[in-house]
């Protein structure tokens, strides 16, 4: 799935509200949007209408909340959060290509959690963070990237295990990565990179 040219589900989840006209083309394009419930009243009062508001229901406004009873399904699982409630809501309906965005930009804590979660959604479906400066990718196996000669390409090991890379400015040759800054800042040579994890392993690429 290449998120820059379409999306046909995408979650907005409770960070800072896309700015970038990526993702925001992604929201304006998509078949279905869900939105946590936090994020879901930005979402509305800029003239959004979600399919779905998804999560424990503690951040939606009493307006919204009535207003939109009927897209709202409330999850009381306290072992996750909005953003994973609404990825396992998204799979159960068989949605099953997803692109998050809002994702990150407010705070450090909740981004970090949200950019590292996509390790764990990848086992149950495609899925991709845009974000206002670029993409996350997740992956586990050896994958090829569309790219452009200068991207600058950051990597992030999840699991300690051997990194290749191919047509990076930096390679990597067998490396083990055991600190998510030593994967970070390379850059591509051409109009397109490989990576060969041993584990699970995220990917920022930034936008033109």
């Amino acid at each position: 799935m290449n998120p820059t040219q379409s999306a046909t589900t995408v979650i907005i989840a409770n960070g800072r509200f896309p700015q970038h006209p990526t993702p925001l083309s992604l929201i304006e394009c998509a078949a279905f949007i869900v939105c946590t419930d936090g994020a879901a009243n930005d979402f509305i009062a800029g003239g959004g209408r979600p399919d779905a508001i998804v999560g424990d229901c503690d951040s939606i406004s009493e307006e919204n909340r009535e207003r939109y009873a009927h897209l709202i399904h409330p999850r009381d699982d306290k072992e996750s959060n909005d953003l994973t409630k609404s990825v396992r809501y998204c799979v159960e309906k068989g949605r099953n290509e997803i692109v998050i965005v809002g994702g990150t930009g407010k705070r450090e804590d909740h981004t970090l959690g949200n950019i590292s979660l996509l390790a764990e959604y990848m086992a149950v479906a495609t899925v991709t963070m845009v974000t206002n400066y670029g993409i996350f990718t997740p992956i586990q196996t050896a994958t090829t990237f569309k790219s452009f000669r200068g991207q600058q390409v950051s990597l992030f090991a999840i699991d300690a295990g051997e990194v290749t890379t191919f047509n990076l400015k930096f390679p990597l040759h067998g490396s083990i990565l055991t600190n998510w800054w030593q994967g970070t800042l390379n850059e591509s040579l051409g109009d397109s990179f490989t990576i060969e994890p041993s584990g699970r392993l995220l990917v920022f690429q930034t936008y033109d």
